[in-house]
C-alpha cells in the first residue's frame, strides 16, 4: 500500500473519490442483500420473527420428563456399579506368634547394623 504522506494533492483527491464510490457501492449492496448478509426474502422485509413462547405447564412437563430420565439413568448406573464392584477382601491379620518372629528378625538385623557402627541399614 502506498504511503499517503508521499501523495500529491491531486492524487489524494482521486483516492478520496474512489473511496466515496466504494462506500456508495457497498451501501447499495447492503440494501440489496441485507445488512447481515441474508437475502431480502429471509429478512422478512424488515419485520422481526415472532418468538414462540412455551406455557408454564409445558415447561413443567418437559422438566418432569427430564428429571425422570436422569433418575432412571442414575438408578441404572448405581445398579451396574454394584454388580461390577468386587467384594471387599477381608483384611489379613498377623498372628501374635508371626508378629513376634518378625520382630525378632528385625531386632537381629538392627543388631548386626549397629555392630558395624552404622546408623542406617
Amino acid at each position: 500500500m502506498t504511503n499517503l504522506y508521499n501523495l500529491t494533492v491531486a492524487e489524494l483527491r482521486k483516492v478520496v473519490a474512489i473511496k466515496e464510490k466504494i462506500e456508495a457501492l457497498q451501501s447499495k449492496a447492503d440494501s440489496i442483500v441485507g445488512a447481515e448478509g441474508e437475502a431480502p426474502e429471509a429478512a422478512g422485509n424488515g419485520r422481526r420473527k415472532k418468538r414462540r413462547h412455551m406455557s408454564a405447564a409445558a415447561r413443567a412437563r418437559i422438566g418432569a420428563a427430564q428429571r425422570a430420565r436422569w433418575a432412571k439413568s442414575r438408578r441404572a448406573g448405581k445398579a451396574a456399579a454394584r454388580a461390577a464392584a468386587p467384594a471387599k477382601k477381608k483384611k489379613r491379620k498377623v498372628s501374635a506368634a508371626a508378629r513376634a518372629k518378625l520382630s525378632a528378625i528385625a531386632k537381629a538385623r538392627w543388631a548386626r547394623v549397629k555392630a558395624t557402627g552404622n546408623t542406617k541399614l
